[in-house]
């Protein structure tokens, strides 16, 4: 990392970080060039983190969370960052109300990473936000939590990058010690509501699982065969902006 290592951290998106890591090894022998392209949660931020984030200029600003997510939250206006949304379907919030039990909320959650390659609405949100992101860094991209639809398309780009599954899977996991933070500050508002017992049933859709990221691997080998199909014929991305990315994403 570089001086530009403060801006990397912002007390009120705790689940800000750049995708590339600290220059994220690739299965090649190289490294990843930070400062391109940025992942969080939802951009609640205190004036001293919206000056940091000015900072690194971005030039846009992609927004992944449903419209209704958007008005309870709406983003902040930062000086040279284009606004753009791609509604890519997340965890249903009419879904949420309705859980009984851990398992129910496991399952759910299996059911959105599958949506990411099964549903033709994700795919399409999913192919444009790759195709801006191919326009040039730097750019940041964020949902609510900064988890499961950052995090798919985070490893999307890691992938397409070259850097190996099991780099992957720990930026993957990375979320949960990030946002413990604001993970506890949802928790101690589900006890206020309904008490622990609650708190247990809802913990599985606040945290990231390898076996959410594995089902959505595996349902894109399911229905696609292998990852370069899924990229290619399920978003739509041709190979030169696929190589565009690599070039965006790799330092050498």
């Amino acid at each position: 990392m570089s001086a530009n290592d403060e801006y990397l951290r912002l007390a009120s998106a705790d689940n800000f970080r750049d995708v590339a890591g600290t220059g994220y090894a690739t299965v090649d022998g190289g490294r990843l060039r930070t400062g391109v392209f940025f992942r969080s949660n939802d951009l609640r931020l205190t004036d001293v983190d919206l000056t940091a984030l000015q900072a690194i200029g971005l030039r846009a600003i992609i927004d992944l969370r449903s419209p209704t997510e958007i008005a309870l939250h709406p983003d902040p206006e930062v000086p040279g960052a284009e606004p753009l949304h791609f509604d890519s379907i997340g965890i249903p919030i009419e879904r949420l109300s309705s859980l009984t039990s851990r398992a129910e909320a496991v399952a759910l959650m299996d059911e959105v990473y599958r949506g990411f390659v099964d549903q033709e609405r994700c795919r399409v949100a999913f192919g444009g936000v790759l195709r801006q992101l191919a326009t040039g860094g730097p750019q940041l991209f964020h949902c609510s939590q900064g988890k499961d639809r950052t995090g798919w398309v985070a490893a999307l780009l890691l992938h397409i990058a070259g850097v190996d599954d099991p780099t992957i899977q720990s930026d993957y996991l990375l979320t949960n010690a990030s946002s413990a933070a604001s993970r506890a500050r949802v928790e101690a508002e589900i006890e206020k509501h309904g008490g622990p017992e609650l708190v247990a049933v809802y913990e599985p859709t606040l945290v990231v699982a390898m076996e959410y990221l594995d089902t959505a691997w595996t349902a894109v080998e399911e229905r696609y065969g292998d990852r370069a199909t899924y990229l290619r014929e399920g978003l739509g991305l041709d190979e030169a902006t696929l190589a565009t990315l690599r070039g965006l994403l790799r330092a050498e």
